[in-house]
């Protein structure tokens, strides 16, 4: 009987331990992490998740691995994560489209800012204002004098109503008090080909995708949409510095876990996907595609979600966008 009374007593206790534990160790820590890109396989976004998964399981101790789930402007990986069981299993490599972009442009989408818990702020990229050299412009006062002159409106190429470049047009004319008129592509090559064959006069991609028919002599950037000069492109001036400081802009790269996962869950992951983007491997891919570091905790994310919602939903405001 005195035995009895002590296994009773001592199951008591384990199963007091087993509650006690913190969400962290209650969870299987053996199970992978599941970093889902919303776009297709074998592009930028992809090599960037697989070092940064890299990275993070070897700060982790764990397997974390890379499943691609592309399709609708980002919005089919980033509703599966948003579905997702919040156990710190499955995250979203997020951005200014598939997250601020598609949330406010789209009254139905299936998540909303509330679907996801910020794990972390990874990195950004500017966009530019470059034009055909055939335009004959070489300065950003230039353009605006010659906008203001042309008998019609400037065309600029887009990757689609709402994207980050047609968003950016509108801020652009609104800032130039010029028309400007939006032609949508399907791929960044198709817009930079009519760019450089003169069917096009301005484009916002990124200074990366342009430096090279730059210094073929087919485009001439004006302009990085930053406050400081990019120490790769230290010949290229800002918007700030040629009084244009309302045009500031970038895009953005975060990850993301579904609403609930526990603040000690999301605090060990942040911690390791920080470190990864601030290594030297990281940040030489970053250098390589044009890409700044901007690694940080769920409060610097939080703060450039607030921030999207200022800029972004402003000019989608403004303009009476709606993706339906």
């Amino acid at each position: 009987m005195q035995n009895n009374k002590r296994r009773g007593m001592i199951a008591a206790l384990m199963a007091g331990v087993v509650f006690m534990l913190p969400p962290a160790f209650a969870q299987d820590e053996a199970k992978p992490i599941t970093l889902i890109v919303p776009y297709a396989g074998g592009g930028t976004n992809d090599n960037f998740a697989r070092l940064l998964a890299e990275g993070m399981s070897k700060e982790l101790g764990r397997h974390v691995i890379v499943e691609n789930k592309g399709g609708a402007n980002g919005i089919i990986g980033a509703a599966y994560v948003a579905r997702a069981k919040p156990d710190g299993t499955t995250l979203l490599l997020g951005g200014t489209g598939p997250i601020s972009l598609n949330i406010m442009l789209r009254p139905n989408l299936q998540y909303q800012f509330d679907s996801f818990d910020s794990v972390a702020m990874l990195f950004e990229g500017p966009l530019t204002l470059t034009v055909p050299t055939s335009l004959g412009v070489n300065s950003l006062s230039e353009l605006v004098t010659y906008a203001k002159k042309s008998d019609k409106p400037l065309l600029y190429g887009t990757m689609g109503p709402g994207s980050v470049t047609d968003l950016f047009g509108r801020v652009v004319s609104t800032a130039f008090g010029v028309p400007l008129t939006a032609v949508a592509y399907k791929n960044n090559t198709a817009s930079l080909i009519d760019l450089m064959a003169g069917r096009g006069d301005l484009s916002y991609a990124t200074p990366i995708a342009l430096i090279e028919h730059q210094k073929a002599g087919d485009l001439k950037i004006l302009a990085l949409t930053t406050d400081k000069r990019d120490p790769s492109f230290p010949d290229i001036p800002t918007v700030t510095e040629l009084g244009y400081p309302q045009l500031e802009s970038s895009y953005w790269t975060s990850l993301h876990a579904p609403k609930g996962t526990p603040p000690d869950v999301i605090e060990k992951i942040s911690a390791a996907a920080v470190h990864t983007v601030k290594s030297e491997a990281f940040r030489k891919l970053l250098r390589d595609n044009g890409q700044t570091e901007k690694a940080g905790g769920p409060r610097v994310l939080d703060a450039q979600l607030q921030a999207d919602r200022q800029y972004w939903g402003k000019v989608i405001k403004e303009n009476h966008i709606v993706i339906n």
